[in-house]
């Protein structure tokens, strides 16, 4: 994995130079300081990544990695498979949940195939990068090979790689792929240490018999894949899918090239918790978009001690979370930008009330 490994070693600690000249602006401005809270901390992260004293995120997109996966022939979703590419058209035609929020937020969607079993014709948005036509049943062996994750991986770096190119400031990951909860949770399962019943929900809205099959099928998987269980990369290839290899290297490719990524609810978490284990400060790039209803995803967030800056109890997915949270960030860094410090107002503080003894 040579582009993995130099990507890796790309990643540096974020300098607190930026964060600390835009917290000192924050406090000098016409309210209390530290009055609004996360939207400050917000700030102050976003001008540590950048390497910016005025952070910007006029540039902003959603990367809606798609892929399908062998373990539906398991019965764990209420859809078949053939919904993945009817909901990717949906997508590229603009009339998807993601795409209204993104144009609420003035963000880009861009969907990258990285293993739906179907052949795309060519579209505008639409990125090809396909490893495989659905992974395999993980029940019976690993989803995919070891060959076939170092791609998928490193098909999310190149985007990351792309996306600096293209001037993007603000990137998040979101995802389609029918099935794709259940190695979600099978993913978060094998790396914190949680039991499949901790970190398992319904998904698609599966009945109580239905979840019950489901934890089963991750329990039988973990075991079947025991052996391949000792890395997140070798967890990723045991039971993980091509969405989530692309978004592992998605957002280390971000850390490295220093692009303030959005992690999305379950599926994107469980994509970014690979990341996020092989390098500590990768969660210094990361904003959590929402805190999903899933019940995995607060296994990822509090692993890394993070915070979500939305808590809607949803669960579609698609980034629809991690755009939504984008219009909050939009206005903090509007808030940081426009709102006038004591000196600009002439408005006294009472320090300098206290110094002309007023």
């Amino acid at each position: 994995m040579r582009l993995f490994d130099a990507c890796l070693s790309r990643v540096q600690p974020l300098s607190n130079l930026y964060s600390d000249l835009a917290q000192k602006r924050l406090d000098s401005q016409i309210r209390p300081a530290r009055s609004l809270g996360m939207l400050e901390e917000m700030v102050a992260k976003l001008a540590a990544i950048q390497e910016k004293e005025r952070p910007s995120i006029e540039r902003k997109c959603v990367y809606v990695f798609a892929g399908d996966h062998g373990i539906t022939e398991e019965n764990v979703s209420c859809y078949p498979r053939e919904v993945t590419p009817q909901m990717v058209y949906s997508f590229l035609a603009g009339k998807a949940t993601i795409n209204v929020l993104a144009r609420a937020a003035r963000a880009g969607v861009k969907v990258i195939d990285m293993g739906v079993d179907h052949d795309f014709p060519r579209w505008d948005d639409l990125i090809i990068k396909k490893v495989g036509y659905g992974t395999a049943n993980f029940m019976r062996g690993p989803a995919m090979s070891e060959e076939a994750c170092r791609r998928a991986m490193e098909t999310g770096i190149a985007l990351a790689m792309e996306a600096k190119r293209e001037g993007i400031e603000l990137a998040a990951t979101g995802d389609m792929g029918i099935g794709n909860t259940t190695p979600s949770s099978a993913v978060i399962a094998a790396i914190t240490g949680k039991s499949p019943r901790e970190v398992t929900g319904r998904g698609t809205g599966i009945d109580d018999e239905g979840l019950r099959r489901k934890i089963e099928v991750i329990e039988k998987a973990l075991e079947v894949n025991q052996s391949l269980l000792t890395d997140p990369v070798r967890v990723l290839q045991a039971v993980g899918g091509y969405e989530h290899a692309g978004i592992a290297g998605f957002v280390l490719g971000c850390a490295a090239e220093k692009i303030p990524v959005i992690v999305d609810g379950l599926v994107s978490s469980a994509g970014a918790l690979v990341a996020l284990e092989l390098h500590p400060h990768i969660k210094e790039y990361v904003l959590w978009g929402h805190r999903s209803f899933e019940r995995g995803h607060d296994a990822v967030i509090t692993r890394y001690q993070g915070r979500a800056i939305l808590d809607l109890d949803m669960r579609l997915g698609e980034g629809s979370g991690a755009c939504l949270s984008m219009q909050i960030l939009d206005t903090a860094v509007k808030i940081y930008n426009e709102v006038a410090t004591f000196e600009e107002a002439r408005v006294a503080t009472r320090k300098i009330l206290e110094e002309k003894n007023v």
